[in-house]
């Protein structure tokens, strides 16, 4: 492997952690180098790699999924060939195509439209190359398979590297703050499954893009997987109180179930909005919740 200096850097075999700015915290990231015999991909180019550079040389980029964080260091590379999940794959295309994901209103997107150019040095990309869940990248002697996680993005994917015993967990970032799943492309239901599918991934080292960073052990990695979820079923818990007297979808904006009230994000209403929605169809489904007159609901 190669060596080379990158503050706090983590070695795990064919690996290194190229860890962000305060360990990957928002707007920065950990990117990671999977090093085989023929091929170096790097995953997940963040802002940190736009600032400082690839220590090293790369052959090709692996995307997890395509949101602003993710993206910034393709700035650094942009005559290495891309990939990403063929789902997600219009948000590299164009800036139209990367706005559509997010489904912002459009007096909030003209804003993050110039953040992401300006603060994410975000250029298209209509070169990128896809995958799809299955598909297995062979570097030489170190392998990466891709695993379709959607609900953070409909492309959303993670990516086991089994010689390293280690899976990149990208966006399934394992926080107190839980699934986000606020987007136009989000789901709350794919979010779910994608994460019983994480649970049956047979690694010992769990690498997160925020925060968390690298999670040793399967049995640490099940309890925080544990505690991300239940952060779900607590937004539902607080929203069937909320809704023992009735109230509109607008009152659940208001109210704040996804971020603490004190927290000022322009985009912070929208997010509120779509994932309220995707609580309370659910919830009327399964009958613990029912519209009323004035476009109102109510917990049964």
């Amino acid at each position: 492997m190669s060596r080379f200096y990158w503050p706090e850097a983590l070695n795990i075999g064919p690996l290194t952690i190229l860890t962000g700015t305060e360990r990957g915290k928002y707007p920065h990231g950990n990117s990671v180098l999977v090093e085989g015999t023929r091929e170096t991909i790097l995953i997940d180019p963040s802002l940190t790699i736009a600032e400082r550079g690839c220590p090293i040389a790369v052959d090709k980029i692996m995307l997890s999924h395509v949101h602003e964080d993710h993206i910034p260091g393709l700035s650094r590379l942009p005559d290495t060939p891309v990939y990403c999940h063929t789902l997600d794959a219009q948000g590299l295309q164009s800036l139209d195509g990367l706005m559509e994901i997010y489904g912002m209103p459009a007096d909030i997107e003209a804003g993050f439209r110039l953040e992401v150019v300006k603060e994410f040095c975000y250029a298209p990309r209509p070169d990128v190359q896809t995958f799809i869940g299955g598909d297995k990248f062979d570097l030489g002697d170190v392998t990466i398979e891709v695993l379709h996680t959607p609900g953070h993005t409909r492309g959303h994917s993670v990516f086991l590297v089994p010689e390293a015993k280690s899976v990149y967990l990208g966006d399934i970032e394992l926080t107190g703050f839980g699934p986000y799943y606020g987007d136009a492309w989000s789901s709350l239901i794919d979010f779910e499954k994608s994460l019983q599918l994480c649970r049956q991934i047979d690694a010992e080292n769990f690498i997160t893009f925020h925060h968390k960073w690298v999670i040793n052990g399967r049995a640490e990695f099940i309890d925080q997987l544990n505690s991300f979820e239940k952060v779900i079923i607590n937004r539902e818990e607080k929203m069937l109180d909320f809704l023992k007297k009735p109230r509109t979808l607008e009152d659940c904006v208001s109210h704040r179930f996804v971020y603490r009230p004190h927290v000022e994000l322009a985009f912070a209403d929208s997010v509120e909005r779509r994932c309220a929605e995707q609580h309370l169809n659910r919830m009327i489904q399964d009958g613990r919740v029912r519209p009323i007159e004035n476009k109102r609901f109510v917990s049964v």
